[in-house]
């Protein structure tokens, strides 16, 4: 299927699936970079639709990528994002991650982040992977597990 009509039809989907659920949202369906799709939503009430901590947000992604993968039998993956959450998320971890990091670079002392997610652990570990003065670790077990920043 053409990268520009699946777009279109994956909207008119989504656009379907969100009607059901009586919510009013604006959605803009990019053109399919590798194997992935981004979906940016727009909502009035946008908290409800993300969750607690992006919780309600995946499990809406999850819950439209198996439908979608099931109607159009094709290998993709939309990337939801409900008014830019996951963009300003991924901002604000780039930025504790470079804030901790360059702590305890200074004091020599290392610092535990609060426990997160796999997703937001991995933004971490690939903010700080090319920094030769500290060094990442991940401990615990789900889902209390969580990063250390060590010095080097």
């Amino acid at each position: 299927m053409f990268k520009k009509t699946l777009s279109r039809k994956v909207k008119k989907d989504i656009e379907e699936f969100f009607k059901k659920t009586t919510f009013d949202v604006k959605i803009e369906v990019e053109e399919m970079q590798d194997s992935s799709m981004p979906v940016s939503i727009q909502a009035e009430e946008p908290q409800v639709l993300i969750g607690d901590n992006g919780r309600t947000l995946f499990e809406i992604q999850n819950l439209l990528n198996k439908f979608l993968k099931r109607r159009f039998k094709e290998e993709f993956y939309i990337d939801l994002d409900i008014n830019d959450y996951k963009k300003k998320k991924l901002d604000y971890l780039k930025d504790i991650a470079r804030s901790y990091a360059d702590d305890v670079a200074f004091s020599r002392k290392e610092k535990e982040l609060k426990p997160m997610s796999a997703y937001e652990r991995r933004i971490i570990h690939m903010e700080l992977k090319n920094r030769s003065d500290i060094k990442t670790e991940s401990i615990g077990t789900e889902p209390d597990r969580k990063i250390i920043i060590k010095p080097v």
